[in-house]
């Protein structure tokens, strides 16, 4: 029987407590477990001690995977699922518009493993079908992406690259398993920084990487020799956190459409970028392959108002790195996720220096609005 969302936060892939018969998992920190044979021994570089096989399972449920990891990092998580599926000689088409850590992994890394690369706008068909090779292997996408909420079409991605024989990666944070679950639209390998949504709380570093058995069969193949596994006392941490993941999400969701149709009216902000606003040009994409438009919203700040004195003067929003958490924060792309980039690569991209990216918490949006309409007023040029 499936089970509901709020119910797999909650109890899939609980650790039994077998001893005193707790309500949480038990923390299993040891590093040295007793040898029963290769395939049965516990060893946590293995990715296998109780804390990891159990929240693998529930990361499993929510994505409507057959198997799941969770490493250190979504870098790690990235960058190992890659490196599973190619190898010397390959061709990865990846979206053009991308966080900016992993088009850096492919610029500088993937030339010394002899794999190539094409950046491409795959909502543009003819530009992505005139790309693919022999040599393709994977196709790359991110929606909605970081920071401009691009929406992909997943399924007609999914639908090409089956056609063509190619595997199909999707990077689901800013969405998270609330708000959609690509493997349904038949991605194969589904990733997650788990640092953001999953966590919550803007105290966990993790990664996330979901697939079919035999696929998940190859990323453990390298997972293990490149060592990325997540210390059982953070698991611990990313397990407790996720049992409130779906009311997060929702509350966070909730609150960006609210701050979304808000900043749209204002005469201090250019631009939205939003797709559950109906002026984003993908709005009828989103909705009918999301279930919520997620926290996540980027807005092109007024020139009439300078950007550093705009981040000084909030007070309750908190400029700082990284997204997902329960406090509303804002950042500067173009200073910070995406600063590896060349100018011309943000340009290309309408990563614009006054571009402000905003995860939406989970406060009252007349708090938020208000912090907004002070800073505004105050970084008046």
């Amino acid at each position: 029987m499936k089970k509901g969302l709020n119910t797999i936060c909650v109890h899939t892939g609980d650790v039994e407590d077998k001893v005193y018969k707790g309500a949480v998992s038990p923390m299993y920190l040891s590093t040295a477990y007793a040898y029963e044979g290769l395939e049965k021994s516990m060893y946590p570089r293995y990715f296998n001690s109780p804390n990891q096989l159990m929240l693998a399972k529930k990361m499993a449920a929510l994505e409507n995977a057959q198997s799941a990891l969770i490493f250190g990092s979504g870098m790690a998580a990235i960058t190992t699922a890659m490196l599973s599926v190619l190898k010397s000689g390959d061709h990865v088409i990846l979206q053009n518009q991308i966080y900016g850590g992993t088009r850096n992994f492919i610029v500088e890394e993937c030339v010394q493993y002899g794999i190539d690369f094409d950046f491409v706008d795959v909502n543009n068909w003819s530009e992505l079908k005139s790309n693919l090779r022999p040599e393709t292997k994977l196709i790359y996408i991110e929606t909605p992406s970081n920071p401009l909420l691009e929406i992909t079409d997943i399924q007609s991605i999914s639908r090409l690259a089956q056609e063509n024989g190619i595997l199909t990666m999707a990077d689901n944070t800013f969405a998270s398993p609330i708000n959609q679950r690509p493997l349904d639209f038949g991605i194969d390998i589904v990733i997650h920084s788990a640092t953001k949504y999953l966590g919550g709380h803007s105290d966990i570093t993790a990664g996330v990487v979901a697939s079919s058995h035999a696929i998940m069969e190859k990323v453990f193949s390298k997972a293990k020799n490149f060592g990325g596994n997540l210390a059982d006392q953070t698991v611990w941490l990313l397990e407790r956190s996720m049992k409130t993941l779906n009311l997060r999400v929702k509350q966070q969701t909730d609150n960006a459409q609210i701050m979304a149709e808000f900043l749209e009216e204002s005469e201090f902000v250019e631009r939205v970028y939003y797709p559950g606003l109906k002026s984003h040009s993908q709005h009828d994409l989103a909705a009918s392959q999301m279930q919520g438009f997620g926290g996540m919203l980027s807005f092109d700040l007024s020139p009439k108002c300078g950007i550093s004195k705009f981040f000084e003067s909030l007070q309750l929003i908190k400029n700082v790195l990284s997204l997902g958490g329960v406090e509303s924060t804002v950042l500067s792309p173009e200073k910070t996720s995406h600063s590896l980039l060349s100018q011309k690569d943000r340009d290309q991209q309408g990563i614009k220096s006054n571009l402000v990216r905003f995860s939406v918490g989970i406060e009252d949006t007349k708090d938020l609005k208000r912090d907004f309409q002070m800073a505004f007023s105050s970084s008046l040029l």
